[in-house]
């Protein structure tokens, strides 16, 4: 029996929808509180493909997440762009990872490596708005990208 292969290149947050950082900032911007704010992060996990079983494994474990976060990064020469899939069994986390995707995924290796990822999450005043711990998982997933992203540029 033939495995099929997890396709990298799809739209991660649904066909036709291209979301990007400053769409996220701005939908935020006009969101009135937290609770719609969470709401709004939690529907952007759960338009994220949910990584194959296969790929649910130790070497693709993120550490240092409250929930347990898969991430699977490719390099695409062709394109010369990162491919970045993240899944979790936590509705939040998930949706947090859809942030970090929407300014992370499909972009070149060093402009991930340069990201301001902080002032991004700044811009969304996120980091003062989760528990601790949420907040040094979601940092560990941002580093691991960013490990990624400078084995590629500099191979």
């Amino acid at each position: 029996m033939g495995e099929q292969a997890f396709d990298m290149n799809s739209v991660p947050f649904g066909a036709g929808a291209d979301i990007t950082a400053e769409d996220v900032v701005d939908t935020l911007s006009f969101l009135d509180d937290w609770e719609q704010r969470y709401a709004y992060i939690i529907d952007m996990g759960k338009q994220l493909p949910p990584l194959p079983d296969e790929l649910k494994t130790s070497e693709h474990y993120v550490h240092g997440c409250q929930s347990n976060v898969w991430l699977e990064a490719r390099y695409d020469a062709a394109d010369e762009r990162m491919r970045l899939a993240v899944d979790s069994d936590g509705l939040i986390v998930k949706g947090l990872a859809a942030l970090v995707l929407s300014a992370l995924n499909n972009q070149p290796p060093q402009k991930v490596v340069e990201y301001d990822m902080e002032g991004f999450f700044e811009q969304m005043d996120l980091i003062r708005n989760l528990f601790p711990s949420r907040g040094n998982g979601l940092r560990a997933m941002v580093a691991r990208i960013k490990q990624e992203a400078e084995a590629a540029a500099a191979a």
